[in-house]
This record gives C-alpha cells, sequence and structure tokens, in this order.
C-alpha cells in the first residue's frame, strides 16, 4: 500500500518503450546478418572481441513491496567487454547464431523482457537494457541504458493518476464526455 507520503516523491521515468524483448531484437538484427553489431554503454562501444558469455532465461515469482505477487519471464545476456576476439566486432549473424543455440536447448520466451548483464572482467557486473538497434555507418548498434529499479505499486498508482487525468475521450478507456 502507498501511504500518502509516498505520493510525493518525484515521479519515475516512464518505462522506455524502446526497451526490447529478445524477440523484438533478432527480428531487428534479422536484416543487418553481416554487419558488425556494436553494444554501446557508459557513452562508448564494447571492444571488438566482446564475447556473449551466457544466455540465461528465468522465470521469476515475487512479492513486490507493495506485498503484491508479481510474475515475469526475463531474459539474461551476458557480454564480457574485452578485446580478444579480433579486429572486428561480431556480426550480427553470429550474435543471432548464439541465441539460436541456446534456444535449441534452453526455452526462450521470444516476449521476455531482456535484460544485458556487461562487465569488462573488472568493473562489477552492471544490468542494462536494450533500445531498438540502429544501423550507424556500417555497423548496428544497440544502445545499453542502466536497467534502473523502480517500486511496482508506486508505478501502478502514478500510471492510474495519468489515466484518471487523460481526456475522458481519448485512449484512457473511460466513455465519451457527452
Amino acid at each position: 500500500m502507498l501511504s500518502p507520503d509516498n505520493r510525493k516523491i518525484t515521479p519515475a521515468l516512464a518505462i522506455d518503450p524502446s526497451d526490447l524483448t529478445i524477440g523484438d531484437l533478432l527480428d531487428a538484427l534479422a536484416a543487418y546478418q553481416d554487419k558488425p553489431l556494436v553494444f554501446r554503454y557508459d557513452g562508448r562501444p564494447v571492444k571488438p572481441g566482446y564475447h556473449v558469455t551466457e544466455v540465461k532465461a528465468g522465470q521469476f515469482s515475487a512479492l513486490d513491496c507493495g506485498a503484491n505477487p508479481e510474475s515475469w519471464s526475463e531474459i539474461f545476456v551476458q557480454l564480457w567487454d574485452v578485446d580478444e576476439g579480433g579486429p572486428v566486432h561480431m556480426p550480427a549473424g553470429r550474435f543471432t547464431a548464439i541465441i539460436r543455440k541456446v534456444a535449441d536447448h534452453v526455452a526462450l520466451d521470444r516476449s521476455a523482457r531482456l535484460t544485458f548483464e556487461v562487465s569488462d572482467g573488472i568493473r562489477p557486473m552492471e544490468l542494462h537494457r536494450a533500445s531498438q538497434p540502429a544501423l550507424v555507418g556500417g555497423t548496428v548498434e544497440v544502445e545499453l541504458s542502466p536497467r534502473p529499479a523502480s517500486c511496482k505499486p508506486r508505478d501502478r498508482w502514478l500510471e492510474e493518476q495519468k489515466l484518471a487525468s487523460a481526456p475522458c475521450c481519448g485512449t484512457s478507456g473511460k466513455a465519451c464526455c457527452s
């Protein structure tokens, strides 16, 4: 439950509509199989020799901070940001082949939330979400941004407030005014 004091908290950023699922990412990469795939985070690209070291699929059940049950599917792609694979970034086709190989052994829900775990082997692993791939010059770039924590009851309350203040004839689902 939200206490009245929680309503005074600065609103959280809206969920990024470009936050991709694994299916979204694979579909977007299909047209660029031969192009180098460059993930960017912290304002810079991963090194050309980066590795996909692990792909994990999980089904999660939890209780949020408002005592509401939650469940979701999530896929984690672990990137090791090292320069051990050569002078160029792996092609998008190689990345998709890795994911297909994983899918041969692990059930991957194409609509699952996608999270990237990134580390250079020295710094702690960081969690990131991915934005829509973009063709930049001759490479396909995927911007990774930190995945922030959130309070789901508060986020739902803020969404309800947004819908309640929307015009009655908009997309809010309210009946039109007479």
